[in-house]
């Protein structure tokens, strides 16, 4: 790829957040364990830097069971203390965010089993369709909405842990829920074509 292409701003220059930005962020999920693998990485991001928790994303696949939520939701005691005790090279060995990982599994599970799978239930948010926006510069994307703060609330009253509602919009953002790409970015509209959008402004 060109030099020349735009791409969002903080994409950067490290090699992992270019693939990232080109190749997932603001691409529409409809699979259930990667929605779980990025609430577990959102979720220990939280007061990190996305950079930091992209380089640990390897050491999170192995650590939490090819981020499988029936595996996870298994885990015990004695798992926690073996993760926290990990190299710190391999996750971010913060107790709350590990417990709160086994913890997000179980409850991943009461939703599937609920409503038949986790992507039914977050989409259904936004009745099944992406919002499209169309920011022009980085400042003007928000932290969070009046949707991500909904569904922090009903993630939060199912038991999940570390789902505040910026917490919940970098779940939307890379989940595809809703395209934050600039519109000056070459990916915007390759995302937009991925499905029929609901636009908002």
């Amino acid at each position: 790829m060109g030099r020349d292409v735009v791409r969002c701003g903080w994409s950067g220059t490290d090699p992992e957040m270019i693939a990232y930005h080109d190749r997932e962020w603001g691409v529409p999920v409809h699979d259930d364990r990667t929605h779980f693998e990025f609430l577990i990485l959102e979720g220990a991001q939280a007061g990190l830097s996305w950079a930091t928790i992209l380089r640990k994303r390897d050491g999170y696949r192995c650590a939490f069971a090819e981020f499988d939520p029936e595996r996870v939701a298994r885990f015990a005691a004695r798992d926690v203390e073996r993760l926290v005790a990990l190299p710190e090279a391999s996750i971010v060995r913060n107790r709350l965010k590990v417990e709160s990982a086994v913890a997000n599994a179980r409850a991943f599970l009461a939703v599937q089993e609920e409503l038949g799978s986790f992507d039914r239930y977050l989409w259904a948010f936004l009745e099944g369709r992406p919002i499209v926006n169309r920011w022009r510069r980085l400042s003007q994307i928000p932290p969070r909405t009046p949707v991500s703060d909904r569904i922090s609330r009903d993630l939060a009253g199912r038991g999940f842990r570390f789902v505040g509602s910026t917490i919940v919009y970098s779940h939307m953002q890379a989940a595809g829920l809703v395209n934050d790409h600039l519109v000056s970015c070459f990916r915007h509209r390759q995302v937009g074509r991925a499905c029929r959008p609901r636009r908002t402004n």
